[in-house]
């Protein structure tokens, strides 16, 4: 009788241990992922039970905030932009917060600052528990300056495409454009509806507004723009000077193909056959770069892109796409790679970070969107991310080098579309093929004033925008930038 007894006993003293380790689990080790889940109607209840924090541009003007509902479940109903803002201009930096699918962009990144429930902030909310209170959420500054995001929205008008303005000194995003964007207020609606009805119609859009071009989606062949990290494998070689003749052919016949490489409408880059680097890169070259390419060898130009921040994903506190050189290259695609095509992709911010490494001495910073989070109560500020070093991509000496031959190209290159009277501007001017029968990219890199830079800016406009076939990068691309940088200067 005690022998059943006993297993008894054990059986039971088994289920308690199982049911006690469950509850443990979900309690403290599943917590956190179960209070995130966007389908927790009690977190969302908490979350929009109390006022989430605003989200606000480099002057302090409000692009997203909460105001109290009325008719719903929800006491704080989240609003974007308001007071002549258009929310779809700044829906690549907020995303949006839904009841339904949660929340995307700085919404998401900085959600637990936004909600209140950040462990930075228990100390401070400490006075709102005790007084059975929902503490606010704190206020996110962004690094987004309004004119610059203005002149950027405007410049790509209705073209696909995206635009990225950072400060070099700093890595600080100054703009942030992704072309179309949408309207997050649709999104944000506590009709479930509403919000799914609006959320379908967007990520069946042909336009794809959901995606971020500037630091994701399908990212883009970066064509002509990547003959600065060509160039700048070659400058850091030692062996090329910006004087440095190159073969300059017509037409360059690749080796272990029958396949050729020819310059943008069958043009002659230099005099017999030859042309300078400096001249390459104002003319924009093909047949030069691809060559000098193969002779510097694909373990030299993947180092040199990686130190410029390729095949490597970063958050800032958004998530950024790595951009990608490719692996074991043949001779062939080699050639194609060195002049941005192949397989070589690239977002708008990598190839802002090329131009801003340059502008900054060859040093690239961390690109960081959010200046402060403050508290929305006393205003102390919580936290305040400093510049930091992301690489050295180059040496002061090449940095300059390119700089000059960067400027070369605006002045008198593929790039005079981006002149600007009084201020020297480097740039450097990209047409990429991308699909068969396709217009290509158009983009546009740059810096300025190329003295003393303030602004690294990347454009691309997909398929050549309103322009088709007959766009190129300096053409329909380079007004873009030109106003960015005129936005930033003159402010």
């Amino acid at each position: 009788m005690n022998k059943p007894l006993r297993h008894l006993a054990l059986v039971a003293l088994v289920m308690f241990a199982l049911l006690f380790g469950s509850t443990s689990y979900v309690q403290y080790f599943s917590a956190q992922s179960l209070r995130d889940n966007p389908l927790n109607s009690r977190t969302l209840q908490q979350e929009l039970g109390r006022e989430r924090g605003p989200i606000l541009l480099a002057d302090g003007r409000v692009i997203a905030s909460s105001v109290p509902s009325e008719g719903s479940t929800y006491e704080y109903q989240r609003v974007y932009g308001g007071d002549g803002i258009d929310p779809a201009m700044y829906s690549a930096v907020t995303g949006f917060f839904s009841v339904v699918y949660g929340p995307s962009g700085l919404e998401q990144a900085e959600n637990s600052m936004l909600a209140g429930t950040d462990d930075a902030m228990f100390y401070r909310n400490l006075t709102h528990y005790l007084t059975g209170q929902e503490p606010p959420g704190a206020a996110v500054q962004t690094t987004i300056n309004p004119a610059v995001q203005e002149a950027a929205w405007n410049g790509m008008g209705g073209q696909r495409g995206a635009a990225v303005a950072l400060d070099p000194r700093t890595g600080e995003v100054l703009a942030m454009v992704s072309t179309p964007g949408f309207d997050p207020n649709s999104l944000a609606s506590h009709s479930h509806d509403t919000a799914t009805q609006a959320y379908q119609e967007l990520l069946g859009a042909e336009s794809r507004p959901l995606y971020n071009r500037a630091i994701g989606g399908n990212l883009y062949p970066p064509g002509s723009t990547f003959k600065l990290v060509t160039a700048a494998a070659a400058l850091e070689s030692g062996q090329y000077t910006p004087e440095t003749e190159l073969d300059a052919p017509t037409t360059l016949e690749l080796p272990l193909t029958t396949a050729t490489i020819r310059n943008a409408g069958g043009a002659v880059c230099g005099s017999g056959g030859r042309a300078t680097l400096q001249h390459s890169l104002m003319v924009s070259c093909n047949t030069s770069f691809a060559a000098m390419g193969m002779d510097l060898g694909d373990q030299a130009l993947r180092e040199q892109a990686e130190a410029f921040g390729f095949d490597e994903s970063f958050t800032m506190p958004l998530q950024v796409t790595a951009s990608s050189f490719p692996e074991e290259l043949n001779a062939p695609q080699l050639a194609q790679s060195s002049i941005g095509q192949y397989e070589v992709r690239a977002t708008p911010m990598q190839m802002a970070m090329v131009a801003a490494g340059i502008a900054n001495d060859g040093v690239v910073m961390q690109p960081n969107l959010v200046s402060s989070v403050v508290d929305s109560t006393s205003l102390d500020v919580i936290s305040d991310p400093s510049p930091r070093e992301m690489s050295r991509a180059v040496s002061p000496e090449t940095a300059q080098q390119l700089t000059e031959m960067m400027t070369t190209v605006v002045e008198s290159g593929t790039g005079t579309a981006a002149q600007i009277p009084g201020v020297d501007v480097a740039g450097k001017t990209g047409s990429a093929q991308h699909a068969q029968g396709a217009a290509p990219h158009a983009w546009f890199t740059a810096f300025a004033p190329a003295d003393n830079p303030q602004i690294a800016v990347a454009v691309v406009v997909e398929s050549g925008g309103d322009a088709g076939s007959e766009a190129s990068g300096g053409r329909v691309a380079g007004p873009i930038a030109k106003a960015m940088i005129e936005a930033m200067v003159n402010s």
